[in-house]
């Protein structure tokens, strides 16, 4: 890699880096003050317990070369340990690897919406490595992996056979955490009351801009270096987030009469994750509008979980795996082909094959996430209860499990 190039990607990795005590206060400010450090503590050991896991065995299921050639997973043995990264490589692998521990991080700290207030803290860390391992590593090859004949190396099937358009992990990341956070509420339940407002507005407001900075390193960086994509989806992605602001607020002032800095923070990520996978593909008016159709997709969302009494604490279905789906099903239509992703949407004369192979990636994503989701925290909750007592759950877990709270002058 060029210098220039290696610094931007230090830079974006730094950025990042912030999306964990952002994505902590944006969580921690909308629950109760009673299970504030609880949250914060289940993302921040997300990013412990992944980066664990990740150097021993993730790099090789996500980057190595598929096993057998069929696209499904990768040799788990071939970075095992980051050997390969004690020397320079001349291609920023090793700057590479601490990028990828916090794309498989961040995906699995997302999920912690579905757990909101009624989790075992060690529960929860046993749950991060067996996610990790068993459904973000397959769905990061078969999005992330690619092709290198050069090398001999088979990548992922989505990516190389199916040809998914996914910039920066809208399928891997987004819709996938979205899914898992959805089944994992299902298994915990509801929590005894789920009339809980948020306790600290301006918290989860300082959350949202340390997401939106991480957000424009996450999209920033994975255009590969200091060039014109980079610069190009920084751009969309600012725009996605503007129009994605306006959607939720248009959409709580028809519902509820009233626009909310809630519903602005909640549009702002809805936007951000609406890009994400076609931050490079479309237009600069395009932009705004994934952002606006995204927020106004996932305020939809909200509502109907609501009515169907679906504890996502936290919203990560709606706001990551619904928003998710509207971007990457708007680029199927209107991705512009000047930009740089030289993507043509059906409007611009593209094909309906795009879509066909859009809503595969999106139905197998959604599937695969909530079943086996689904099937490990079920599993763990049959050998041990995965969810804590009533008893710790009505004082709260800050207190309960550990025995601190966020404000010693105030009762919540």
């Amino acid at each position: 890699m060029e210098p220039a190039d290696i610094a931007w990607i230090l830079a974006a990795f730094a950025m990042v880096l912030l999306m964990f005590p952002g994505l902590a206060m944006l969580y921690g400010g909308m629950l109760n003050g009673r299970n504030v450090l609880n949250m914060m503590l289940m993302v921040l050991s997300s990013l412990a317990v992944t980066g664990v896991v990740y150097v021993v065995v993730g790099h090789g299921l996500v980057l190595g070369d598929s096993v057998g050639g069929a696209g499904l997973i990768g040799n788990p043995f071939e970075f095992s340990f980051f050997s390969d990264f004690l020397e320079d490589d001349a291609a920023g692998g090793t700057l590479w690897a601490a990028f990828y521990v916090l794309f498989a991080a961040i995906s699995v700290a997302l999920v912690a919406s579905g757990a909101a207030g009624r989790m075992r803290f060690g529960s929860w860390m046993v749950f991060v490595a067996l996610w990790v391992l068993l459904v973000y590593c397959p769905l990061g090859h078969w999005v992330f992996a690619f092709d290198n004949p050069e090398a001999g190396t088979i990548g992922g099937w989505m990516r190389n056979q199916l040809v998914l358009h996914d910039f920066a992990g809208g399928t891997a990341v987004h819709m996938n955490a979205g899914a898992a956070g959805l089944a994992l509420a299902v298994v915990l339940g509801k929590r005894k009351s789920m009339k809980n407002r948020p306790h600290n507005l301006p918290l989860m407001l300082v959350g949202v801009g340390l997401l939106a900075t991480g957000w424009m390193g996450f999209n920033g960086g994975t255009a590969g270096g200091a060039n014109f994509t980079a610069q190009y989806v920084i751009l969309t992605t600012l725009l996605a987030l503007c129009g994605g602001m306006l959607g939720f607020i248009a959409i709580e002032r028809i519902r509820d009469g009233h626009a909310t800095l809630l519903g602005m923070g909640t549009g702002a990520i809805s936007g951000m994750v609406g890009i994400t996978p076609v931050a490079d593909a479309v237009g600069p008016v395009g932009a705004i509008l994934v952002g606006f159709l995204a927020a106004a997709a996932a305020a939809w969302a909200i509502t109907w979980k609501r009515r169907h009494q679906i504890d996502d604490s936290l919203d990560v279905f709606a706001v990551h795996g619904i928003a998710g789906i509207t971007g990457s099903l708007f680029a199927v239509f209107f991705a512009n082909p000047q930009a740089p992703g030289e993507l043509a949407g059906i409007v611009f004369g593209g094909g309906f094959d795009l879509l066909g192979r859009e809503v595969l990636a999106i139905t197998v994503t959604l599937v695969y996430s909530f079943a086996m989701t689904f099937a490990i925290a079920w599993v763990m909750n049959k050998i041990r209860p995965i969810r804590v007592s009533e008893e710790d759950e009505e004082a709260g877990l800050d207190r309960a499990i550990h025995a601190e709270t966020a404000y010693d002058n105030r009762t919540f």
